[in-house]
């Protein structure tokens, strides 16, 4: 176990100093150059903004050319030209340009922290339509798996062809390979993106960062979903035997076993017959019963007997009767008899004090 005191750390937000004409006063010993070939339909584009990459360029004391009739571009230092990796930028920048990138990401490979990775994926598919179904699904539906990509990476990603420009930091360009180099071997993106997610919520959390993010990130599993399709007769393999197989018995053997090579000429006709006669009146049989089956009445479904009403509960009509009449005989708002005959008594009692 080591110190975590004793071991070096870069503070944040460090950078490394730029490399100055101080740091190589006497320039490049031979000059360099690069060039490379650009497709038809960039002309135009390439034709338009080729200023624009001259004076980018030129800042960094390299010259560049553009050649219509060949269809290239080269870059090539100057004497005045002090940083020796200048060059391998240009070289990048010309790269972008000829696969689609437009100058205003292209001119970024420029910056000390910002570089390049071409991937070429038209050769990890052998079928081109599913080649075409991948690319596809690197891009997503109206470029949201791509746009999701760049934003987790911070990269600017290109896909033309059958090449993939990302151009950004170098960690997000690892992550931009892996992904797409995945994709290729048909794992779906999304799976990648989470993962991505999850490691930048990681990244936030000074105490993590010293720790491993196993247990974090998601484990996804391959399933095979199309089984193969097994066919209907299987042909299986009888066990191997040194021995050959027995000879098969012939009409002479089959007769001597059941005697019948012993009988007459006579006897052996008549047999032949009865068996002929026997042969026929079961085919006969058979005829007569298709025929029979015409005339055989269909069985007739049985009647389903109506469940009677159950007499379990049955009516007190008479009881009804007298509720009626009782009701019938009550005027609407009038008082039950006990409390009429009660007021009845009471007024005869103040008659009588009168």
């Amino acid at each position: 176990t080591v110190d975590e005191s004793e071991l070096l750390t870069v503070p944040d937000g460090w950078k490394e100093p730029a490399f100055t004409r101080e740091d190589n006063p006497r320039g490049l010993l031979e000059e360099s150059s690069f060039a490379t070939l650009f497709p038809k339909y960039r002309e135009a584009y390439l034709k338009e903004c080729w200023p624009l990459v001259q004076k980018a360029l030129s800042e960094h004391f390299v010259n560049a050319a553009l050649d219509l009739i060949e269809g290239s571009m080269t870059v090539t230092t100057t004497k005045k030209t002090f940083d020796p990796y200048a060059i391998i930028r240009a070289r990048d920048l010309i790269k972008l340009l000829a696969r689609s990138v437009p100058f205003e990401q292209a001119v970024r490979i420029l910056q000390d922290d910002v570089a390049c990775d071409i991937i070429k994926i038209g050769s990890l598919v052998r079928k081109r339509d599913t080649f075409i179904k991948r690319r596809g699904r690197l891009l997503g539906p109206k470029g949201s798996t791509l746009k999701a990509l760049e934003l987790l990476t911070n990269c600017y990603i290109m896909v033309q062809g059958n090449t993939v420009s990302a151009l950004g930091p170098f960690s997000g360009l690892k992550e931009v390979r892996k992904v797409v180099l995945d994709t290729m071997k048909n794992i779906h993106p999304i799976y990648n993106i989470k993962t991505l997610m999850i490691k930048r919520e990681l990244s936030k959390d000074p105490e993590l960062r010293s720790q491993s993010w196993e247990r974090f990130l998601p484990k996804f599993k391959r399933k095979n979903l199309k089984k193969r399709k097994e066919p209907k007769k299987k042909n299986t393999k009888k066990e191997y035997t040194p021995f050959p197989p027995p000879q098969p018995e012939s009409q002479i053997d089959k007769e001597l076993a059941s005697g019948e090579y012993f009988l007459k000429e006579r006897q052996k006709k008549r047999k032949r017959v009865e068996e002929i006669k026997a042969k026929q009146a079961d085919a006969i049989k058979k005829r007569q019963e298709e025929r029979n089956k015409a005339f055989i009445p269909p069985k007739e479904k049985t009647a389903v007997k109506t469940k009677k009403a159950s007499t379990e509960k049955k009516i007190d009509i008479e009881a009804i009767k007298e509720k009626v009449k009782n009701a019938k005989k009550k005027k609407l708002g009038a008082l039950p008899v006990e409390e009429v005959k009660l007021k009845m008594a009471a007024d005869e009692k103040k008659k009588k004090k009168k």
